[in-house]
């Protein structure tokens, strides 16, 4: 029988993050998100309050026993747990990730399930790891039968969603996104990333990181990008087709003041990043330049709040 060395590396890493408002109208308070996000009575809500308030909920496993997709179309199966934890930004978005690493060499046969909880966050093949059609076969949709992470993340937003804290009563629409990335070890390479805009509300991330690179550190990256992805789209979509020529100046700032008062302060990229991986941060502001679309849509939207209040302004009679 052959066992699993506990000091075996990760060949490949999965995760997927959504990211969403939370439904509620006014931000969250600190005592309030520990409350939402206390979702086991063992571990406690992280807190953390520079650079940005940000809150953590313990980490959540689940099991699972299913095969893995494959680009090829084979079926390799792998027990084990995955990961998930959901995080508030400033008491207002929601993000919930679900991730699980994949060890270079698997074991012959089922374990028994103690085997698969002393290594929590990580799925065992069973058999043959083919470690390149895996990792593109990961970031494709799911297909019936195989591991569906993203199900698993999509399960604790709406845990949380039905908590009684909240009152469903959002400032603004904003429409969900996910994320979805891989990470393969780049042996003696520098770390890269390739980030896809696969519809309109899917993204993908392929990661190249080297060996040593925390799953926690990846995860916590693309957690980074999904949050401003998820901003950018978010503010996009409400400008887009905003009649900005419009004489109407109480219909455009009823758009515009929600995007001030709940969005516009949380870009903060980069703020807990490890340093390792800054590098990749600025890939991504290369291309797709994420601070450079999001520069240009914040001055739109000062520069149409500015336009309509004079507008308003010149409205009101002037007493005599």
């Amino acid at each position: 029988m052959t066992h699993l060395a506990t000091h075996t590396p990760p060949a490949i890493a999965c995760g997927e993050v959504r990211t969403c408002m939370l439904p509620v109208g006014n931000a969250l308070d600190e005592r309030a998100a520990t409350r939402l996000l206390h979702l086991r009575a063992d571990e406690r809500v992280r807190i953390s309050r520079r650079p940005n308030r940000l809150a953590v909920s313990p980490d959540i496993l689940t099991g699972v026993d299913c095969a893995l997709p494959a680009s090829t179309g084979a079926r390799v199966r792998a027990v084990g747990t995955v990961t998930t934890r959901a995080l508030l930004i400033e008491g207002r978005v929601l993000q919930s990730t679900a991730s699980f690493s994949l060890p270079a060499s698997g074991t012959d046969r089922r374990q028994p399930w103690g085997y698969y909880l002393a290594r929590p966050g990580s799925l065992i093949p069973i058999g043959r790891l083919a470690e390149k059609p895996v990792a593109q076969g990961l970031l494709g949709n799911p297909q019936p039968g195989l591991l569906d992470v993203g199900s698993i993340a999509e399960s604790m937003l709406a845990r949380i969603s039905q908590h009684q804290i909240l009152d469903h009563d959002a400032p603004l629409r904003a429409a969900d996104t996910t994320l979805r990335w891989t990470v393969t070890t780049a042996a003696d390479e520098e770390p890269s990333a390739l980030f896809t805009m696969a519809d309109e509300r899917l993204r993908t991330l392929e990661l190249r990181l080297p060996g040593s690179t925390p799953l926690i550190a990846a995860a916590g990256l693309c957690e980074d990008l999904a949050l401003h992805d998820w901003l950018l789209t978010t503010v996009a979509d409400r400008l887009d087709g905003l009649r900005v020529s419009t004489t109407d100046s109480r219909s455009v700032l009823k758009v515009l003041r929600p995007l001030v008062d709940h969005l516009l302060h949380l870009w903060m990229p980069r703020a807990r990043l490890d340093p390792a991986l800054h590098s990749v941060w600025d890939q991504l502001e290369k291309t797709p330049g994420l601070s450079r679309q999001w520069n240009t849509l914040t001055q739109r939207v000062r520069d149409q709040l500015a336009l309509h209040a004079i507008r308003l302004r010149e409205e009101v009679p002037t007493s005599r």
